[in-house]
């Protein structure tokens, strides 16, 4: 949890923040966005310390500069911005994380916050909900665009939860599925029976809560399938 000392001091006497206190660092692979997204941030009052056009790079400045917020967009060369996430938490740095991203597809939604992503923003957005999520990051809260629907954050923990209730054995074989196997090439795979293969899908659909049949549970690991590739 960030420390309250260092909130307070993001913030003036009225509760406002102290944007030139709030160091952000950009991450993008489009010139045009990224180029953009700092302009308006720098001009709305913002301390833009550096900005990335790659991961890799990302990580380097993230690393050096340690800046409050990172602001990283998730398809980039090197590094997408999950993998940005995962080197820079080994670092144990302040910064809050924040993806920024055309996706709206839950499986990208659920692997953010699994990464411990702090915000996630559509590109889409204007400059007050970026500002509004900027604000919310920083008093340790989780953000989420206002532009999905209402329900979509509590469907994504409430996957998030289901997922962290199967096995070890369970994970392998809807990474199976995932990747288009069928129940006789995961047996051959796993080197198991079709009984016990069909045990695990049994046990995997009820913990998953889906309708007892194959074409649910296919089409559950399709919606999910960043997440599942991650376990």
């Amino acid at each position: 949890m960030i420390d309250k000392l260092y909130f307070a001091l993001l913030l003036n006497p009225t509760g406002k923040m102290n944007k030139r206190n709030i160091s952000l660092i950009i991450a993008d692979d489009h010139p045009i966005m990224l180029k953009g997204l700092a302009e308006e941030l720098e001009n709305a009052g913002y301390n833009i310390v550096a900005t990335a056009n790659n991961g890799a790079a990302a990580v380097e400045i993230i690393a050096l500069h340690k800046p409050s917020i990172a602001l990283l967009d998730i398809e980039m060369p090197f590094f997408n911005g999950f993998e940005v996430i995962k080197n820079c938490q080994a670092l144990q740095l302040d910064t809050k994380f924040v993806v920024m991203t055309y996706h709206k597809e839950k499986g990208f939604i659920v692997q953010a916050k699994k990464v411990g992503t702090h915000g996630y923003l559509l590109k889409e957005d204007n400059l007050d909900e970026i500002e509004a999520c900027i604000k919310a990051v920083l008093s340790d809260e989780f953000y989420f665009s206002k532009s999905f629907q209402e329900d979509i954050k509590y469907t994504v923990d409430n996957e998030l939860r289901k997922v962290g209730l199967l096995t070890p054995s369970e994970r392998t074989i809807i990474r199976l599925i995932a990747q288009g196997k069928n129940s006789a090439e995961i047996c051959e795979i796993l080197k198991v029976s079709k009984r016990t293969i069909e045990k695990h899908r049994a046990n995997i659909i009820a913990k998953l809560e889906l309708e007892s049949s194959l074409d649910t549970l296919t089409q559950w690991t399709m919606d999910y399938k960043e997440i599942i590739m991650s376990l």
